[in-house]
């Protein structure tokens, strides 16, 4: 997973497992607390950033891909 963008994809795809019930509980549980460490981290650090000033992009908070030059 490369960025915020693919990880809400990936909770929306286990959301409609869980519905259909296609994938346990459980597991969906975990994944969803696994998923929330992440954006808590990501959070912590654009906060971080914020505090002291830094204005370099987060990768994982990128989602507009650059253009390749050739």
């Amino acid at each position: 997973m490369e960025n915020i963008v693919e990880l809400r994809n990936e909770l929306l795809d286990n959301f409609e497992k869980l519905k259909s019930k296609q994938m346990d509980l459980k597991m969906g549980k975990e994944l969803t607390n696994a998923a929330g460490k992440v954006i808590n981290s990501a959070k912590l650090e654009l906060e971080y950033n914020t505090f002291i000033g830094n204005k370099e992009p987060i990768s994982f908070l990128q989602t507009v891909k650059k253009k390749k030059t050739i």
